[in-house]
């Protein structure tokens, strides 16, 4: 028996990377990380729209519009070799149209990085969203599909970055099947509780030809739906700082 828990907590441990979720990796309260935005007493009950994967030159735009005739704002996740000379002007609007943009990566790599590389990659992705906006970037950085590692939390802890994960559920993934934004915007506002971090996809981390229609398509559902169970929707930064602590 003893021989047996061992075995399921090193298994347990050795999976806690893959976790779309909080796992033993976030125990240690110097990994600073958030994946639900705890309610503030007097505030109104809030939910967070992040989009992961862009920019996308073909799909991030509409996804900007139905932002801007929904009068939300959102938080972006950008991943630096998406920023070509098609889509720096897609960044340049995002920021001045009052999103969050944040640092993300689009494959694994940077798991198996040393903590001084981690920084460094961050902070060169940072300034360069910073020089093409203009605006200073929140120091937040989201891992592809979750997937971490304790030198890449060393490496966020150097650069003063905060790892950012999402909700339970909260996602836009329909298990192997082609997901539509109606029925995304179903199934997340109806899941949906005060402080959660939603992710939805405007990109792809290999394919810029994959479909992403349904980014907007989820915000033109999912909006309303939200605002009639009563919540607001709010970006995960105001300026460079995060609306909440770190969980």
């Amino acid at each position: 028996m003893l021989i047996a828990c061992l075995a399921l907590i090193l298994a347990v441990a050795a999976l806690a990377h893959t976790a779309p979720a909080p796992s033993v990796l976030e125990a240690s309260p110097r990994y600073r990380s958030l994946w639900r935005v705890m309610p503030r007493h007097g505030e109104p009950p809030t939910v967070y729209l992040t989009f992961d994967d862009g920019p996308n030159a073909r799909w991030t735009p509409p996804l900007l519009d139905a932002l801007r005739e929904s009068d939300v704002r959102a938080t972006f996740f950008v991943i630096d070799r998406q920023i070509t000379a098609d889509t720096e002007a897609i960044v340049r609007r995002t920021a001045a149209d009052g999103h969050t943009i944040g640092v993300h990566t689009g494959s694994r790599r940077l798991m198996m990085a040393s903590p001084s590389r981690v920084a460094r990659e961050v902070q060169q992705a940072a300034a360069r969203i910073t020089q093409i906006t203009g605006r200073p970037t929140c120091a937040v950085f989201r891992p592809h599909a979750g997937w971490r590692s304790v030198t890449m939390y060393e490496g966020l802890r150097q650069a003063g970055y905060t790892l950012v994960g999402w909700s339970w559920g909260m996602w836009d993934w329909h298990w192997w099947q082609q997901p539509e934004g109606v029925s995304v915007a179903a199934r997340l506002a109806e899941r949906a509780s005060a402080g959660d971090i939603i992710v939805i996809h405007d990109g792809h981390h290999d394919d810029p030809q994959a479909d992403r229609r349904r980014a907007a398509d989820a915000v033109r559902a999912l909006v309303p739906r939200l605002r009639d169970r009563g919540f607001s929707i709010a970006p995960l930064c105001t300026g460079a700082s995060l609306v909440s602590d770190p969980l």
